[in-house]
């Protein structure tokens, strides 16, 4: 079990962290409406992983038949790993950055808010929200646990979903090879 929680883990946390990363570090700067929906079908895509490492679990290491808890426990570890790399990753664009997202998205959200005809009271406690959060931001004992809330209630979705599709045997059943 072990072995397909670290495989399908690696692999779904790579295929989050790499393209939202690279996005970041290279990518325009916008209303982040496009970011947020790719974001989270970026991560929608990372788990599909989820769902092939559970049948494959089912599959090769219990003949096709897997009960609701083992599957949803296999599930829930490829997403907690898929979800460590997406914060390590997240991090290492953070430094590669100088840590200036939380700056830069203030920033866009003020301007936003000025853009759409907000009042000066309504800009002036934006401001102040923004403020406090970049404080809030640049301490990791709350920037990392914000980070994995990012990205694991999705994987815990799928996780649950993929536990109650694949218990039942005969959703794509275990193919036999003849020879």
């Amino acid at each position: 079990m072990l072995r397909t929680i670290l495989i399908f883990g690696l692999l779904a946390g790579a295929v989050v962290a790499i393209p939202m990363n690279l996005m970041m570090l290279f990518g325009k700067e916008g209303d982040g409406s496009h970011s947020l929906f790719t974001g989270y079908a970026l991560m929608l895509l990372a788990f599909t992983f989820t769902f092939i490492g559970v049948k494959h679990y089912r599959d090769r290491n219990l003949g096709g038949v897997i009960r609701f808890l083992p599957a949803l426990l296999v599930g829930l570890g490829i997403s907690f790993m898929a979800s460590l790399i997406y914060v390590v990753a997240w991090e290492i664009t953070l430094h590669a950055t100088d840590f200036a997202f939380m700056e830069d998205y203030s920033r866009a959200m003020i301007e936003g808010a000025r853009a759409k005809g907000a009042s000066p009271e309504k800009l002036a406690k934006l401001t102040a929200e923004m403020q406090s959060m970049q404080v809030k931001y640049a301490d990791p004992l709350f920037r990392l646990p914000m980070t994995f809330v990012e990205i694991f209630p999705v994987g815990l979705v799928v996780s649950l979903v993929t536990a109650g599709l694949l218990r039942n045997s005969r959703f794509l059943p275990m193919k036999v090879v003849q020879g």
